[in-house]
């Protein structure tokens, strides 16, 4: 599907901008939807539009002459169901046929983490719109866990012993540069995990031995993981947000590893020591999906 035209939202993010400097390093005609054009990254044969999430003015303009839309999640907001489904409602309007959309591994209406539920709703919608659709349900990133650490030295989470797949952001780009361009993934979802599970222990061990520094894991309670968060001035929806994603972690519900990975780029997945000898404490924004 390389000569059709490919729209990339959330190109100004880390995973969105990954996404679109592969394309364009495959010389793939895009369009980045962005609500900042200035911070657009400017890639080659690329055009730029402007839209938000929810916009459907701004999005059925945007997306006219678009045949694939991968929907990168919006930020964390109350809304944000609202904003997938209407987006999405704005895109097959355009006349947008096909939906590339960035899950969250373990989707669905029982999951503990409660934006994978928000993920769940959106899937079930972009099923019900009859749109051919892929589903990329991505693990925690695995980027993100150096920024998990406190400035005392220490990773705090109601998460037990629990093991997580957490996958690197450049991974889960190359699997969905090979998804939007190749044939056969239509009506699938598709977990992307990393090569291995390990517990937030075995993390803080990692992230000590290539900081030279004692880094450790503290397991709190639900309770305790509420309290040492409610100074932050989040609403009550963020917070449990931050507090489910390492609960979902201590239920075993991350404890997943699969070959989506080499099976569609024919590449290992990067393990956590892996990603630390290249980016030697490099923390991620502290986004859980």
């Amino acid at each position: 599907m390389p000569d059709e035209l490919i729209a990339v939202t959330g190109a100004t993010g880390a995973l969105g901008g990954r996404i679109a400097r592969r394309l364009a390093a495959r010389n793939v005609p895009q369009r980045l939807v962005v609500r900042t054009p200035a911070r657009a990254p400017r890639l080659g044969g690329t055009e730029i539009a402007t839209a938000s999430y929810g916009d459907a003015g701004a999005l059925h303009r945007a997306l006219r002459g678009v045949a694939t839309l991968l929907l990168v999640s919006a930020s964390e907001d109350a809304d944000r169901v609202a904003l997938h489904t209407s987006t999405v409602d704005a895109a097959l309007g355009a006349g947008v046929s096909r939906i590339v959309y960035v899950s969250f591994l373990g989707a669905g209406p029982d999951a503990t983490f409660t934006f994978a539920r928000h993920h769940g709703h959106t899937e079930q919608h972009i099923r019900g719109t009859g749109a051919a659709f892929t589903f990329l349900r991505n693990s925690l990133y695995l980027d993100m866990l150096p920024a998990f650490v406190g400035d005392d030295g220490v990773i705090r989470g109601p998460a037990g012993a629990g093991k997580v797949g957490a996958v690197a952001r450049d991974d889960i780009a190359d699997v969905a540069v090979e998804v939007l361009l190749g044939d056969g993934h239509d009506g699938l979802g598709y977990d992307v995990t990393g090569r291995e599970a390990i517990t937030l222990s075995e993390a803080a061990a990692q992230l000590a031995r290539a900081a030279g520094r004692p880094i450790t894991y503290h397991a709190e309670t639900l309770d305790e993981a509420r309290a040492s968060r409610a100074g932050y001035g989040v609403e009550a929806w963020e917070l449990e947000g931050w507090v489910s994603s390492y609960a979902a972690i201590a239920t075993g519900e991350l404890d997943v590893v699969t070959d989506t990975v080499p099976e569609l780029t024919g590449h290992p997945a990067m393990t956590l020591s892996e990603h630390l000898q290249a980016n030697p404490l490099v923390s991620s924004p502290d986004s859980r999906d």
